[in-house]
């Protein structure tokens, strides 16, 4: 229980000499790019509450919205810190949960045609 709690002050203590060295610009990003790996780390828990309401494996439509704006926010990140593997990381994505969005409106709308086709006896 010891080497927990050393871990867990050492690793406080490195985060606030961290955050102590930087200005108020860095933060101010820094917040942002962990506002976005929250978001995008939601898409897994929305996901699994999803499934587990199904009992099923099933990928929810806010699986991909949570995707993409945390993929966006994070790549924002990225590119401000100018760090290749982010970019890399996330840039990909984003065209992929983009990608599926349209895709899923288009079902949607193509549904919606068809039932209203229906109703007017085409």
């Amino acid at each position: 229980m010891d080497s927990v709690v050393y871990f867990f002050t050492h690793l406080l203590e490195k985060w606030q000499h961290h955050l102590s060295g930087m200005d108020s610009n860095d933060i101010i990003w820094l917040s942002i790019g962990l506002v976005g790996q929250t978001l995008f780390m939601m898409r897994f828990i929305v996901q699994w509450i999803h499934s587990e309401r199904h009992q099923k494996s099933m990928i929810p439509v806010s699986f991909w919205y949570f995707s993409l704006s945390g993929g966006v926010i994070v790549l924002a990140y990225g590119i401000h810190r100018v760090d290749p593997v982010i970019i890399l990381g996330q840039l990909p994505g984003t065209f992929v949960y983009a990608r599926n969005l349209i895709l899923i409106r288009r079902e949607h709308r193509d549904a919606l045609a068809e039932i209203t086709d229906e109703d007017l006896g085409a």
